[in-house]
């Protein structure tokens, strides 16, 4: 399996945050789902991937190319899309397809115009009038309209409502129909990961704390509820994260199955994405 973006031991250091050793790959036919709190360091990832400004340590290889080296080959087949569109208010649709194609060597502007329309954005009307939801879908349609093969996502989805990003998450799984392209997913939305990502890896204060298939965690891993006094009944190697409230104490586990095995009187869920974060991010001790 070809892996289109691999991280090893990426590190930038700032006066307040470093980003540490992260390290992750992502497969080619695959969606890659980046999960952090608010100031994790998964923007500054993609940045550093995108050569933005310089790394203090690791590699960042792109199609088998590390991105210092050839980096403006690799940019060509990269879609971007950041947290806000970046087109200046006073043009147009149309305009910024006009602008682009002179921009990227495989702009395909049939494409741009299919994406526009099946988006539903029209291709006259100047952006300042765009709400933030049409915003976000022009600048995904220009992400995917110069042909790459790799997606860089920093929170596409916010600010489309249900049906809108229902028909977006469909372009990406569409758009990964084959082992030829891949898609890096940052989102706050664990509803959209679990939908169509394929692995997950979760960011904490800058370190990568897993990089798992998502099914994995979704089928494998479990969330104990229990009282406090019977925490003190759980094996601390057992407990991957514990976070106690005033009336529930839960406890995150590796391996659902086994845990329910064991602690056969305590309650064993299924865990979902947003539960694994909040407990690594919240929990008394990880």
């Amino acid at each position: 399996m070809e892996h289109l973006l691999k991280i090893e031991g990426l590190t930038k250091h700032y006066p307040e945050f470093s980003l540490q050793d992260v390290s992750f790959s992502v497969p080619g036919g695959s969606i890659m789902g980046f999960v952090g709190e608010n100031g994790a360091g998964k923007t500054t990832t993609i940045k550093l991937i995108l050569d933005e400004f310089p790394r203090d340590g690791g590699s960042v290889t792109v199609f088998g190319r590390d991105n210092r080296e050839a980096g403006r080959e690799i940019r060509e087949d990269i879609g971007v899309v950041f947290d806000d569109a970046h087109f200046h208010e006073i043009f147009t649709a149309q305009e910024v397809g006009a602008f682009l194609k002179d921009c990227y060597r495989k702009w395909d502007a049939a494409c741009y115009d299919a994406l526009l329309k099946r988006l539903e954005l029209p291709a006259k009307k100047r952006i300042k009038e765009f709400s933030r939801g049409m915003r976000m879908k022009l600048s995904i349609a220009a992400a995917m309209a110069h042909r790459p093969r790799l997606l860089l996502l920093d929170e596409p989805t916010s600010g489309l409502d249900p049906i809108v990003r229902d028909e977006v998450l469909e372009l990406f799984q569409e758009f990964i129909g084959d082992e030829e392209h891949a898609v890096l997913f940052s989102s706050h939305i664990t509803e959209d990961l679990e939908k169509v990502a394929d692995y997950v890896t979760f960011l904490h204060r800058g370190r990568v704390v897993f990089s798992e298939p998502k099914d994995t965690l979704l089928y494998g891993w479990g969330v104990i509820r229990c009282g406090r006094e019977q925490l003190a009944g759980i094996d601390p190697a057992d407990a991957a994260a514990v976070r106690s409230g005033d009336f529930e104490t839960r406890v995150l586990v590796k391996d659902r199955e086994a845990a329910a095995r064991k602690y056969r009187g305590m309650l064993v869920d299924r865990a979902s994405l947003e539960e694994i974060m909040v407990l690594y991010g919240r929990g008394d001790r990880a």
